[in-house]
């Protein structure tokens, strides 16, 4: 066993790898960017080195740099987690020449398996069924174009390198072909230095369900049973679980074989996925799943697997990498009840899952009630540099509903404040009905997207609860004296004090009285209530209104408020009472970027006429792109970016001329 190894990533996978290499007695090396200078994975090793500057180009993937630090370290190994190098044969053969094992494939196994198109012509002629489709060399838009109209609309555009959702494009319809394949091999270019594509028949019903498989350098394999991904937005997933819903024992079988024969076709050794998309227009059937891709590395979804059978995968992979054989046989391999694993993400879902930025000024994860992967604290920035991932919710149980109320109940006990999640995203996605019953399929986002970013109606106790911290009214005693608990009390009557608060775009003055003994009464729309403070400490309350009481947690940021309360977060804005009051001045007459990122496309220019909701600029930001519309009918008046700019958060990137000037062009 390696003494000493290096883990080549960041995050939550390096600190998942670096808790495993600690049970096992193992030292660890990090690796770190200026952005990651003071990250949770840093501050775990045992070792840390620099690497770079903060874009991935310049540190992450920097394979020399990493070879480096390895000689400098004496790390014997290297763990490459998922993303960056962890499927890059090029980082596999320069460790090879160095003297240093990877802990993961050979080179060989991950060219095999590393180009889409390939990969599926090698699976073919191992007799493992693929999607109907083109994955040839021909590159020609035209000729693409053809063998799309020929497998019959809709049809799956994806980059033949990489995955993670990146490089892919469903198009519905011939007109939208070449639009939709200029992204995709622009998207591909970007995030894997390669921007060819292959074409499948997209199935109107399909799941997303994949195997873990496992090799040695024995000459063994085995497979750890199925996971279900169905549940995606964007082509990238949301929560998965194991075992897969409604799963007949007899697909099970077949699908297990099948990744077993994928990866003894190229002599797998270490953790690998075999990906499959199953035709469920008419149910489960073991004659309608196809091979999609073999991931050759460790899945950011692997603890469903864990938790399931009892196994750690990253010893798995460490022993493995080691020489050992693999630890037991397929007959030795079994699993138990349900797991659910849900991606917490800096992201807006009511806004197209844009990624977030911001400083996490607040963070509690239940790590009590759930296993909680994690590579972020309190305190800690989410950049624009790298994926926007706060954590995973990992939870199990005897059974489905079990599984899944538990994640319920991790996701509604999660609080974080500084930065928008998808936590009530997910939230509502447990309580989906057709979810709740392994109903599922990739498109159960897209048809009930509406309902499931729908904001929660704004509570009363929020906003009572919100005013009486903006007026400074909870903080608790500060003495045993009796008149520290008459916070606001006038001697002669309630004094009335009012909070200026943002309630979702609309300002609104909050009278609260003091009445004394931490009691007080709020002016709200549907009357007045009466709240007593029985317990505040650190924006933990627990209060008594009319009869009721409850409890909820308030967090202080610099310009909001955000209120956890029966499960869900509200943020109230503290609006500035001394600055204009015209923030909305304007903003229907120009494009503003929504986070940091990179122009990669402006298709208009000062003068054209333009549409509302017309494709005007593509801004890529943390590898994806994002295609921002026109606000308005209008005439563009300026064009204030040009392609290539790297622009920040709020930036003006296009201007519509006045509504007179538009008359008069």
């Amino acid at each position: 066993m390696f003494k000493k190894i290096l883990i080549a990533n960041r995050g939550e996978i390096a600190c998942r790898v670096m808790e495993t290499a600690r049970k096992l007695g193992i030292k660890t090396v990090a690796v770190y960017s200026d952005a990651d200078a003071s990250a949770k994975h840093v501050a775990m090793a045992d070792e840390a080195y620099r690497i770079g500057p903060a874009p991935v180009a310049e540190s992450y993937l920097k394979i020399d740099e990493i070879i480096k630090v390895c000689q400098q370290s004496g790390a014997q190994a290297v763990h490459p987690g998922y993303g960056f190098l962890s499927e890059n044969p090029d980082f596999v053969d320069a460790l090879d020449a160095a003297g240093i094992t990877f802990i993961g494939p050979s080179a060989d196994a991950i060219r095999a398996m590393g180009l889409k198109d390939a990969a599926k012509a090698l699976m073919e002629k191992a007799g493992v069924p693929i999607v109907p489709g083109y994955h040839r060399e021909t590159q020609d838009p035209g000729f693409l174009k053809i063998q799309a109209g020929k497998i019959g609309y809709p049809v799956l555009i994806k980059a033949r390198a990489g995955g993670g959702g990146k490089g892919m494009r469903r198009v519905d319809t011939a007109d939208e072909f070449i639009t939709a394949l200029q992204a995709a091999e622009r998207e591909g270019l970007t995030s894997f230095g390669d921007g060819r594509v292959l074409i499948e028949k997209y199935l109107t019903k399909p799941r997303h369900i994949e195997v873990q498989v496992f090799g040695d350098n024995h000459g063994n394999a085995v497979h750890l049973f199925e996971r279900d991904c169905s549940l995606q937005r964007r082509h990238q997933k949301v929560i998965e679980e194991a075992p897969a819903p409604d799963m007949p024992e007899e697909m099970r079988a077949a699908m297990g074989e099948a990744a077993v024969k994928a990866a003894k076709a190229i002599g797998y050794s270490g953790a690998g996925t075999i990906e499959f998309i199953a035709d469920v227009s008419e149910g489960l059937r073991s004659d309608r799943f196809y091979f999609m891709e073999m991931n050759t590395r460790l899945q950011v979804e692997h603890p469903v697997t864990e938790m399931i059978t009892g196994e750690d995968l990253v010893e798995w992979q460490l022993r493995v990498a080691s020489g050992e054989p693999l630890p037991k046989t397929q007959d030795d391999i079994t699993f138990s009840g349900w797991a659910f694993e849900a991606r917490l993400y800096a992201e807006d879902a009511a806004k197209g899952f844009l990624p977030a930025i911001g400083t996490l000024d607040h963070l509690k994860l239940p790590e009590d009630t759930a296993r909680v992967d994690s590579g972020v604290r309190s305190g800690d920035e989410i950049s624009p540099f790298y994926d926007p991932m706060i954590a995973k919710v990992v939870t199990f149980g005897g059974t489905r509903d079990v599984a899944l109320g538990k994640l319920l109940a991790a996701l509604e006990a999660t609080e974080v404040a500084g930065c928008v999640t998808n936590a009530g995203f997910l939230a509502a996605l447990c309580r989906h009905e057709g979810f709740a019953k392994g109903d599922v399929d990739t498109g159960l986002i897209g048809r009930d997207l509406d309902t499931l970013i729908e904001e929660p109606a704004l509570p009363d106790d929020a906003i009572a609860l919100a005013a009486l911290t903006a007026l400074g009214l909870t903080k608790p005693a500060g003495s045993n004296d009796p008149f520290d608990t008459l916070a606001g009390w006038r001697i002669w009557s309630a004094s009335r004090q009012f909070a200026l608060l943002d309630i979702r775009g609309d300002r609104m003055d909050v009278e609260v009285q003091a009445l004394g003994n931490r009691r007080f009464s709020v002016h709200l729309e549907n009357g007045i209530k009466n709240y007593t403070l029985l317990e505040a400490a650190q924006g933990r309350y627990i209060y008594e209104s009319d009869g009721h009481r409850a409890s909820a947690v308030v967090i202080e940021g610099k310009s909001n408020l955000t209120v956890f309360l029966n499960g869900n977060a509200y943020v109230i804005g503290l609006p500035d009472m001394l600055s204009a009051d015209d923030e909305t001045a304007g903003a229907g007459d120009q494009l503003i970027a929504p986070m940091p990122g990179l122009v990669k496309v402006l298709s208009a220019q000062a003068g054209d006429k333009v549409s509302k909701d017309q494709p005007l600029v593509i801004l890529e930001a943390m590898k994806m792109e994002h295609t921002l519309k026109a606000p308005r009918d209008g005439v563009l008046g300026e064009v204030l970016v040009r392609e290539g700019d790297q622009v920040t958060d709020g930036t003006i990137l296009l201007a519509l001329a006045a509504e007179d000037s538009d008359a008069a062009a």
